[in-house]
């Protein structure tokens, strides 16, 4: 069979056959993920414009770390300590973007149940973990910025089943 074969309903048979519910739970993926690749992109920009401090005002700001009150670091050990560990954070947020992407594609051009579950569990864990260790406790300002990646991954996860191909007959992917 070649790629170019009819499926059934004269579809492709390279293309699977997603409802709308499907597509629209790939792109919110794919909006999580440039809104998470942008984070990464913004802290490498504060670490190599403006360093520590400049990671530290994109970070905080919530009601227990707020940016009036919050003590910079002064000695080159704890600022290079802080700024790597604040450039880590932000280089593994925007890895979890790439992710993301990659869920969204692997659903939108393979219809893919595991990418789906790997958005749902791997994603989930990294954004539930993020919203309340980080957001929900005060470190980070609570903001539409701040949830609105863990409500569009709500969203994506809800959504993206009620498109996909029965999961019983998917046996291949």
């Amino acid at each position: 069979m070649t790629l170019l074969a009819s499926g059934p309903n004269g579809t492709s048979a390279s293309q699977p056959n997603l409802g709308a519910a499907a597509k629209v739970g790939a792109w919110l993926f794919v909006l999580w993920g440039v809104l998470h690749v942008w984070v990464g992109y913004e802290g490498i920009h504060q670490y190599l414009s403006n360093g520590t401090p400049g990671q530290w005002n994109m970070m905080i700001g919530g009601s227990k770390a707020l940016r009036s009150t919050f003590l910079q670091a002064t000695d080159a050990t704890t600022l290079f300590a802080q700024g790597q560990l604040l450039l880590n954070f932000c280089i593994d947020v925007g890895g979890y973007g790439v992710l993301g992407l990659a869920v969204a594609w692997l659903i939108l051009n393979r219809a893919s149940w595991p990418a789906y579950f790997i958005g749902v569990f791997i994603i989930g864990i990294a954004d539930l973990t993020f919203l309340f260790a980080m957001v929900t406790s005060g470190v980070i300002e609570l903001n539409a910025g701040t949830v609105g990646g863990p409500v569009i991954w709500f969203l994506a996860i809800i959504m993206t089943p009620y498109g996909m191909p029965s999961l019983r007959n998917n046996s291949n992917r």
